[in-house]
C-alpha cells in the first residue's frame, strides 16, 4: 500500500505543471521560428545573388573595416564602463534606502522605452559644441560630438540598463550573513567585496557586458546623430548597412549584416561559456 502511494506521489511529481507538453513545445518552436530563425535564414538566402569573391570584397572593404573597428572598439569601451557603473548603481538600489528610490530605479530602464532617434537627438544637443555639457568641454579643447567619445557616450546610455538589471537580482538574493561572518573573522570591506560578493555577481557582470556589447555594436538611432558619420573616423557599421540599402545594394548590406550577426553570436556564446565555467568553479564542481 505504501509502495503504491509512493508510486502515485512520484507520478504526480513527474507531471508537468503546464499541460500539453507537445502542444506547448510546438507553439514555442513555431513562434521562435517566425520571430528569430526565419528572419536569420532570410539573411543567408539574400546572399544567393552574390558570389563568394564579391562577398569577401564587400566585407573587407577599407571603409567597412574602418566601421567595424569604430563600432567594436567603442562598444567594448562603453560596455566595460557600464560594468563598473552598473555594479555601483545596482549596489545603491539594493543596499540603500533614500527618497524617490522607486523613481530612480525606474529611470534605469528609460533607454529601453525612449525612442532611439529621440535619444540620439537629445545626446547630440547636449554634447554638441553649443550644448550644456559640450560647451564646457569645448572651452578646454575637448570635442565630444562627432568623435568616438560621443559614440561611446551614446553606447553607454543604451547599454547601462542591461548591466544593472543583470546584477541587481543577484545582489537582492545575496545572503548578508556571509558578509557578516567575514566581518566577524576580521575581513575589511575590500576583502569582503572581493572574496564574498564579487564571485557571486561575476557571472551576472559577464552576462550584462555581453548584452550591452551586442546591443551597442548594432545600435543605429542613438548613435548615428552624435557620430557625425565621418568616413574612416566615426562611421559605424549600421550606417554602412543603411547606406547600402539606400543604394538598393541588398547583397552588400546583407553580407555586412551577416558578419555582425556572426560576431555578436560568438561574443554571446563565449560569454555564456565563460559564465558557466565561473559558476562551476564558484560551486566547487
Amino acid at each position: 500500500m505504501q509502495a503504491l502511494q509512493k508510486f502515485k506521489g512520484k507520478n504526480k511529481a513527474n507531471k508537468s505543471i503546464i499541460p500539453g507538453f507537445g502542444l506547448s513545445m510546438g507553439i514555442t518552436l513555431s513562434m521562435l521560428s517566425f520571430i528569430v530563425l526565419i528572419p536569420l535564414a532570410s539573411v543567408l538566402l539574400s546572399l544567393k545573388d552574390i558570389s563568394f569573391s564579391e562577398f569577401i570584397e564587400v566585407i573587407v572593404d577599407r571603409q567597412t573595416v574602418s566601421a567595424y573597428k569604430v563600432s567594436i572598439s567603442c562598444a567594448f569601451i562603453a560596455s566595460s564602463i557600464n560594468v563598473v557603473f552598473g555594479v555601483l548603481l545596482a549596489w545603491i538600489l539594493t543596499r540603500y534606502k533614500f527618497p524617490c528610490k522607486r523613481i530612480f530605479d525606474g529611470l534605469i530602464e528609460l533607454p529601453f522605452a525612449l525612442p532611439t532617434a529621440v535619444a540620439g537627438i537629445s545626446l547630440t544637443t547636449l554634447y554638441s559644441d553649443k550644448g550644456w555639457i559640450g560647451a564646457l568641454f569645448n572651452k578646454i579643447g575637448v570635442k565630444i560630438s562627432y568623435t568616438k567619445v560621443g559614440i561611446t557616450i551614446a553606447m553607454i546610455f543604451i547599454g547601462i540598463p542591461f548591466v544593472v538589471r543583470s546584477i541587481q537580482p543577484i545582489l537582492e538574493k545575496l545572503d548578508s550573513q556571509y558578509e557578516e561572518a567575514a566581518a566577524i573573522l576580521g575581513a575589511d570591506k575590500h576583502i569582503i567585496f572581493l572574496k564574498v560578493i564579487f564571485p557571486e555577481i561575476l557571472p551576472a557582470m559577464l552576462t550584462g557586458f555581453a548584452l550591452a556589447f551586442a546591443r551597442s555594436i548594432g545600435e543605429y538611432g542613438s548613435v548615428v546623430f552624435i557620430a557625425g558619420n565621418i568616413p574612416y573616423k566615426t562611421q559605424i557599421t549600421p550606417l554602412i548597412i543603411m547606406s547600402k540599402l539606400e543604394q538598393f545594394n541588398y547583397p552588400a548590406a546583407t553580407s555586412i549584416a551577416l558578419i555582425m550577426i556572426i560576431f555578436s553570436f560568438i561574443i554571446l556564446f563565449g560569454i555564456n561559456v565563460l559564465s558557466s565555467r565561473v559558476n562551476k568553479i564558484a560551486s566547487g564542481d
